[in-house]
């Protein structure tokens, strides 16, 4: 079958690409031939622009689209409309980030959060409800056609953010690891290589609708995921757990600067979103531990700063723990 790849050269989006040619089918991506151009030689490359230059997209026709690189919805529109004729389905990945409360669990119906400035473009400030914006925009051309996919936090190879990948690596390091807050916190996560098998099998035949996509398929608490990786390394790491509040007063940035960590209960259902109509409509997972290796195989590969807990920070913060 013919599958269109709204991007696809730099994480979820190139996964994607492998897993269609995986499964034998023929792959046309469109981007704006800057990131990683040299990748899938193999497939067929459309350069233009989402934001007013889909030329090279006007004339053809696919079985199904991926659209891995909308955040506005007035960019999604613009190729939500050229293509309405010319794909069999839409397939719009969105993020759990939709939703207005996480203070408590989280399903499809729970609200989402409206968009106060209906002309607003500010990605970062509105990210969460300019995503849900764009489901209302794949909804409206669609139908049953689009699916909307609500994804948690994407790992795995090549994840640009660091935002999982420091826990493999900084395991791997060995010595005393700052475990943050409660063990028993539940995380949720998904293989960027899972959630991409799956968006091709929905893109090229169904369901619509819409789904919340993270795993794992059980319940997973932050302390069994790190010693789980930490006997999947083979590590001599130490795990110093410390209460959330001197973590906080040491100035470190949840989520973003210690990945996974949640403090408090206004985020709490961020871990919390039930994703069992993914997991009815066949969203798979791949154990966790060849996650762990394979995250740490390429992030050894990669140069450069990253932008978590530094081990200068993290030793600061376990000398103040141990002097009470």
């Amino acid at each position: 079958m013919k599958l269109l790849v709204l991007g696809g050269t730099k994480f979820l989006g190139r996964h994607a690409v492998d897993a269609a040619l995986d499964a034998g089918h023929e792959v046309t991506i469109f981007t704006r031939g800057e990131t990683n151009p040299e990748l899938f030689p193999e497939v067929e490359h459309l350069i233009g622009d989402r934001d007013g230059h889909l030329g090279t997209l006007r004339g053809r026709s696919w079985d199904g689209v991926v659209d891995t690189s909308g955040y506005v919805p007035r960019v999604v529109r613009m190729s939500a409309e050229l293509l309405r004729d010319a794909v069999g389905r839409y397939v719009f990945v969105s993020s759990i980030s939709v939703y207005d409360d996480f203070s408590k669990p989280v399903d499809e119906s729970t609200p989402v959060t409206p968009l106060e400035e209906p002309g607003t473009e500010e990605i970062m400030e509105s990210y969460g409800a300019l995503k849900a914006a764009c489901e209302i925009v794949i909804t409206e051309l669609y139908g049953e056609r689009g699916t909307s996919v609500r994804a948690g936090l994407i790992v795995g190879p090549y994840d640009p953010t660091d935002r999982f990948t420091y826990w493999p690596r900084r395991i791997a390091a060995g010595g005393d690891v700052l475990a943050p807050g409660n063990p028993a916190a539940p995380v949720q996560f998904v293989d960027a290589r899972d959630l991409a098998v799956w968006l091709v099998k929905v893109a090229l035949e169904g369901p619509g609708g819409v789904f919340n996509a993270t795993g794992p398929a059980e319940p997973l608490a932050f302390s069994e995921l790190l010693e789980r990786a930490h006997a999947a390394l083979g590590s001599d790491a130490r795990f110093v757990w410390i209460d959330d509040q001197p973590i906080l007063d040491a100035g470190v940035e949840a989520w973003s600067e210690l990945p996974l960590w949640l403090p408090g209960t206004d985020y709490a259902g961020m871990a919390r979103a039930d994703a069992s109509r993914a997991r009815a409509a066949g969203l798979r997972f791949r154990p966790l531990e060849e996650t762990v290796l394979d995250t740490l195989a390429w992030d050894r590969t990669v140069d450069g700063a990253r932008p978590t807990l530094t081990r200068e920070k993290e030793q600061e913060i376990l000398t103040m723990a141990a002097r009470g």
